[in-house]
């Protein structure tokens, strides 16, 4: 799942894109990335990697298949100034702030009611914002493809992800190895589809194993495509609270977006939090799943950095002014702005170095998952609450 150079594709027909919509999810703190990701700035509107944010990346995949006019970002209150800054080109509106984070269900939910009072008929796909994925072609073939797909009939699209090891930090879909026909009346699609026959939990070691080796299963990389009609169908099947919330939220945003932001306000802070897996994808029965036939990586702490980063002959990944003696498979990142000085390290082996201009994190790299430990104790401490 390494980098590979970034490819880009030519814009499609404006004709073909007006009612297909792609709403993109960045509203997470991205505290495993501590301490240049912070609540103001989590880690989809940080640039680690390259020159733009993982959020702005996410707008460019896209824009050769839908108008800026139809990407919708779904964020927080405290992010949607930075959301806005860094995307100028995307209409204020479609910058579109949770009051309180109410898990994922919601926030598809909101995505779907915006999109609905623009267009009924439209075609929408729900996608992360902090992955890494260096091929644009390859990742927009797919993505065209599953759109075309959930635009013809009652299906919800997810794109899975050929597992390249046994990832116990992901959840796995398993799928029948059939590859299923287009429809009526279409050409063969460049994307191969599956029906989906299960959503697995994240497993141990043993079990992911077996999932690797069955050769029928795949990564869960959160993203989703339908239509209007079939999403709002499945909630009105699947999750009847949240599908009436829909509808109130549909009407709102039909009269505008001060009108919506006045009934989140009320409403938001009341609806149950639950995953979109496990209130619709797990129960429905018309999921099909597109093969993810791209590099993809779910960054999800600061060792999976050493992925994408040129190592040295010890295997460390740095991006700083780095020297070392005997030390190896280190993790070492220098955000400072100021004052930037050579980071050394003498017999430290399997750690996270981070730097920036006001705090510095060293942590064993097994032990990455319990950085957001740390943020929460920051947080508990008036001395350092501004930190996090």
């Amino acid at each position: 799942m390494s980098a590979s150079p970034r490819k880009k594709s030519k814009t499609a027909p404006a004709a073909a894109r007006n009612d297909h919509y792609v709403i993109i999810m960045a509203g997470g703190r991205g505290e495993r990335f501590w301490p240049v990701s912070r609540e103001a700035t989590p880690k989809q509107l940080i640039t680690l990697l390259g020159k733009r944010s993982f959020l702005q990346q996410a707008v460019d995949r896209v824009r050769a298949l839908v108008p800026a006019k139809n990407i919708l970002i779904i964020t927080n209150a405290v992010q949607a100034a930075a959301v806005r800054k860094q995307l100028p080109e995307l209409p204020a509106d479609n910058v579109i702030a949770e009051p309180v984070g109410r898990d994922t269900c919601a926030a598809v939910t909101l995505g779907a009611a915006v999109v609905g009072a623009r267009s009924t008929t439209a075609t929408m796909a729900v996608l992360p914002a902090d992955h890494v994925i260096p091929d644009d072609e390859a990742f927009q073939r797919v993505l065209g493809d599953s759109l075309d797909l959930a635009s013809r009939g009652q299906v919800i699209v997810t794109i899975g992800i050929q597992p390249s090891g046994p990832e116990t930090g992901y959840g796995y879909i398993r799928h029948d190895l059939t590859v299923l026909p287009p429809p009526a009346g279409v050409k063969k699609y460049r994307t191969r589809f599956f029906k989906s026959e299960q959503f697995v939990e994240k497993p141990p070691l043993e079990r992911a194993i077996e999932y690797v080796n069955a050769g029928n299963y795949r990564w869960n990389a959160g993203m989703f495509v339908w239509s209007f009609v079939t999403i709002t169908n499945a909630l009105e099947k699947h999750q009847p609270e949240m599908n009436a919330a829909c509808h109130r939220w549909f009407a709102a945003a039909a009269k505008g977006a001060r009108a919506l932001d006045r009934v989140l306000a009320k409403e938001y802070p009341d609806i149950r939090k639950v995953s979109v897996d496990y209130a619709l994808m797990e129960k429905a029965h018309n999921v099909v799943v597109a093969d993810g036939a791209f590099d993809w990586d779910d960054l999800g702490a600061w060792p999976a950095l050493a992925r994408h980063v040129k190592q040295d002959a010890e295997g460390n990944a740095a991006v700083a002014d780095f020297l070392h003696v005997d030390s190896a498979r280190n993790v070492v990142y220098d955000a400072r702005t100021k004052g930037r000085t050579p980071v050394t390290l003498v017999g430290v082996k399997d750690s996270i170095v981070v730097l920036t201009d006001d705090a510095t994190l060293v942590a064993a790299k097994s032990e990455a998952q319990k950085i957001k430990e740390m943020v929460k104790k920051l947080a508990a401490d008036k001395k350092y609450a501004k930190l996090v």
